[in-house]
């Protein structure tokens, strides 16, 4: 096998490919509803594949076999990728081709016969409940900066919203008699989640006082701003976050996305009902929920060993 290519090496698409692709992503965002970021996710990983296809002279995909796709998996990992980003890959590849099988354009899809790989799956960081009073108590000034990142981080833990779900919170999503919100997960599906006093408190507390004080606020339908009355950004989010951690004097890795693990892990850790943080969390599958369900087992085996009567 060849050297391989940087992987941003460019190499325009056939016209098959192009079109097939073309078609696939708009079926994907018209039928399936998926979120943009995701379409580009998909679009990124298939564009590469099928440009390192026409670089081995595959111009159709009836061209493509089972070991096309297997060498440039090897290509991906030998290029240093992970073994979950090559997953990846295999996934984005194998939904192509069963597509193009759906629609009659292929008769047999290439990658029917390989296994998907089996990875470890990864536990989420979470942090404890102490950690979390200390994060959310961080922003203790009276400005309207402090306002806005304690409303967020309250509303991350309350709720279990990612982080794109916060940041795109608009200000009719809070019904404040019932407690609850209203966030759009991914592919627009709507969920209502509630939300405790102190979040509820805070969030209101921001809105009526310290969100209008921005420029431009009160034509702007999100609830959370930066100082020129634009929408606060993932990114932003995220730095407000870290900033919070740093303040509270917490290390290791602390994102907008800790806040929902810790939401789910201390959920469950005071005996929430799987399925019912699944419908909180926004997850499609029950899967995605359950590592959480491997997160508390050294307190179950320590509680084994201080109650049962044979441990």
């Amino acid at each position: 096998m060849s050297s391989p290519e940087p992987l941003d090496s460019p190499a325009p698409l056939s016209p098959c490919f192009q079109a097939g692709l073309e078609d696939f992503l708009q079926a994907l965002r018209v039928e399936a509803g998926l979120a943009r970021a995701t379409l580009r996710t998909y679009e990124g990983s298939l564009t590469r594949f099928l440009a390192w296809a026409v670089r081995r002279g595959l111009t159709s995909f009836e061209a493509i076999e089972a070991d096309s796709v297997v060498d440039y998996l090897v290509y991906r990992r030998g290029a240093g990728l992970t073994e979950r980003t090559v997953a990846h890959d295999l996934t984005t590849i194998r939904i192509l081709m069963r597509y193009l099988v759906f629609e009659r354009v292929l008769t047999r899809d290439a990658t029917a016969l390989l296994p998907s790989p089996k990875l470890a799956r990864s536990l989420p960081h979470g942090l404890s409940v102490e950690e979390v009073e200390r994060l959310l108590a961080a922003p203790d000034g009276t400005g309207w900066r402090d306002g806005r990142d304690r409303a967020l981080l309250e509303v991350l833990y309350a709720s279990g919203a990612r982080v794109a779900e916060a940041v795109g919170l608009c200000t009719n999503a809070l019904e404040p008699s019932l407690g609850v919100l209203r966030l759009f997960g991914k592919g627009s599906k709507m969920r209502i989640v509630p939300i405790g006093e102190r979040a509820r408190e805070a969030l209101l507390h921001w809105m009526e006082n310290g969100r209008r004080e921005l420029s431009g606020a009160s034509t702007r339908p999100e609830v959370f701003l930066t100082r020129t009355g634009r929408p606060l950004d993932r990114v932003n989010a995220w730095r407000r976050v870290k900033a919070a951690a740093l303040r509270a004097g917490l290390t290791g890795k602390i994102s907008p996305h800790s806040l929902r693990h810790s939401f789910a892990t201390h959920l469950l850790a005071g005996g929430a009902d799987l399925r019912a943080v699944q419908e909180l969390l926004g997850h499609a599958s029950i899967r995605t929920t359950e590592v959480y369900t491997n997160l508390d087992s050294e307190h179950i085996q320590s509680l084994h060993r201080l109650y049962h009567p044979r441990s």
